[in-house]
């Protein structure tokens, strides 16, 4: 790997646990190549700004929640890489996996964006692939009632430990080509939360490129499930999924 490639990486922040974020940012400053660090705080306060300081971040306050994809969004003419990361805020991974996905990218010239697995702090599998999202698929896995339909749609009756194609990857880790994220003008800002990363591979598809699950290499995530547990967040998850199916249809 051709250590004068440069990465760039944006976290969008929101009243974040300042310790578990400075593990996230700890695991990308320690990457091995030319780099830069897009803060992007959607807080009423930039307290992060004097906490979390260094020549290889950019610190960017909205001072207030803007959403997600438009978050993510607002650098994207600053970017200057070879690859863009959009990461969440409470990731942790080795130096060392970057550059493995780097190679994949590199080597797979139809692939947009990579994602590696992604497990819990207690080393179990996270379920981060996904079938495109229909209307029917989504009411039946916020209902539970087909359980092993919701299982099929996360790809269970597939081998999660080889690298392949999914429809969609959930958000937390994403590596893009930056041309490539250029070129799909990064996330639909008609998203405030949930559903962008969906809109995004399904924008990936119609473009006749593939987004690529490599598991060969992994990352920790703190996932929190925000929408099972708070009404008002889910009404978001409600909204966006209403956008979505709009946008590309029921099924």
């Amino acid at each position: 790997m051709n250590k004068e490639h440069q990465i760039t990486a944006s976290i969008v922040l929101y009243n974040q646990n300042i310790n578990v974020l400075k593990k996230t940012v700890t695991s990308f400053l320690n990457t091995p190549f030319k780099k830069k660090l897009f803060l992007i705080d959607n807080s009423k306060n930039n307290q992060v700004k004097d906490i979390l300081k260094s020549n290889e971040i950019e610190y960017v306050f909205t001072g207030k929640n803007i959403g997600f994809g438009k978050a993510h969004n607002l650098i994207i003419d600053k970017i200057q890489s070879d690859f863009h990361l959009i990461l969440n805020p409470d990731v942790a991974f080795s130096p060392d996996i970057i550059s493995a996905l780097m190679n994949q990218l590199l080597q797979n010239k139809e692939v947009s964006f990579i994602t590696p697995k992604v497990i819990y702090p207690d080393k179990s599998l996270q379920y981060v692939c996904r079938k495109h999202p229909t209307l029917f698929n989504f009411i039946n896995r916020n209902l539970k009632i087909f359980k092993r339909l919701a299982l099929k749609n996360q790809y269970r009756d597939s081998d999660l430990n080889k690298p392949f194609y999914p429809d969609f990857i959930h958000g937390c880790f994403m590596l893009f080509k930056t041309e490539d994220f250029k070129i799909l003008n990064g996330f639909d800002e008609r998203y405030f939360l949930y559903m962008e990363d969906a809109d995004l591979c399904r924008k990936i598809d119609r473009s006749g490129k593939k987004i690529m699950y490599f598991p060969e290499v992994n990352i920790i995530h703190q996932h929190q499930k925000g929408s099972f547990k708070s009404l008002k967040l889910f009404f978001y998850h409600i909204s966006s999924a209403i956008k979505y199916f709009l946008k590309w249809g029921f099924r």
